[in-house]
């Protein structure tokens, strides 16, 4: 079920796919393969640095060999990953705390970025500079079980005000820049793609970092406990080979953006949009850790009591199951 994506996917393995195979014989042969399943199609900008790692061969320099397939979400990626159907794939760094409760044996095995992912965007017209100033407001949202939702309940309860102040309206993914852009709701949980649509649209915008008033996370790899026990090798490789991506994006966007349209057809003639996506990226999102893919331990402990306050998760995990940091050190 899982190896059936549409054909784009596939054109674009096998296009990415040609790195490895320019290497020597015996590095190829010596790669240990990997399965590796995407919670979207593997084109959006938010997957850029596992597209430019795949394109610039750093994945076989690693020794490891990735078939990326898409799963029908994060829940999903969560599930399959927990059953061995796939060997590692994309959350949040708030997956393992969401599912583990669940009896999904999955772990955070690098965070990519020390900030969050949601954005809070509003209408400049609309005077919204924080998230106090919601109350009362429409704001769009992915869906109500979703991490971005999530994050905007955190960054409301800051300033003691749940989800029954604002009117949250669950409209998709692509519903969340259209409500925007039409003016049918003047704020947003966004991931930072959504704001450059509705920008390109001619709206100007106020951006709000979720971190600032909630610890929100970053985009994050998951792998299992059976992957990480059996294949720490390809796991830790895989890592390090993601993260010189992700590290490339936040010394260059421009640059980066450039490979990335390059290594995706499908953004052809789209290198401006792409180098102001991953700039977001580099400004927004990637910065601000230590050692860059390491989970932020005091963070995930508040994140969990949120979620257990909130009836997010019924039961709190041990810490230690939730994450590891030996793949990113």
């Amino acid at each position: 079920m899982l190896r059936k994506t549409f054909a784009a996917l596939r054109q674009l393995t096998l296009a990415l796919g040609l790195a490895a195979a320019l290497l020597p014989a015996g590095a190829a042969s010596a790669a240990e393969k990997i399965t590796y399943l995407f919670p979207a199609p593997a084109v959006l900008p938010a997957f850029a640095p596992f597209m430019l790692a795949q394109a610039k061969g750093y994945y076989a320099a690693e020794g490891v060999e990735v078939e990326f397939v898409v799963g029908k979400g994060g829940a999903d990626v969560a599930k399959q990953v927990g059953a061995g159907n796939a060997d590692m794939g994309g959350g949040i760094g708030d997956t393992s705390v969401i599912v583990r409760p669940n009896g999904v044996p999955v772990k955070t095995v690098a965070v990519l970025g020390g900030r969050a992912l949601t954005q809070l965007i509003s209408r400049a017209d609309s005077g919204i500079r924080s998230p106090a100033d919601l109350k009362g407001k429409t704001i769009a949202v992915m869906a109500y079980q979703d991490t971005t939702y999530y994050a905007l309940l955190g960054a409301l309860a800051a300033f003691n005000l749940g989800k029954n102040d604002v009117n949250a309206q669950a409209v998709g993914p692509a519903g969340v820049s259209k409500l925007m852009i039409s003016g049918d709701a003047v704020a947003a949980a966004a991931v930072p793609e959504w704001g450059a649509a509705v920008e390109d649209a001619g709206i100007r915008l106020n951006w709000i970092s979720v971190d600032q008033y909630f610890p929100g996370m970053a985009q994050a790899i998951i792998a299992s406990d059976a992957t990480i026990a059996k294949k720490p090798q390809a796991v830790r490789g895989f890592v390090r080979a993601t993260l010189r991506a992700v590290a490339e994006v936040m010394k260059d966007p421009k640059a980066a953006a450039q490979a990335y349209v390059a290594a995706v057809p499908q953004h052809a003639g789209k290198e401006a949009a792409m180098a102001k996506i991953l700039g977001y990226y580099a400004e927004r999102v990637y910065p601000g850790q230590a050692v860059l893919g390491e989970m932020d331990e005091a963070r995930l402990v508040k994140l969990q009591d949120f979620y257990v306050s909130q009836g997010i998760v019924r039961t709190k995990t041990p810490i230690a199951d939730l994450y590891t940091n030996q793949f990113v050190r």
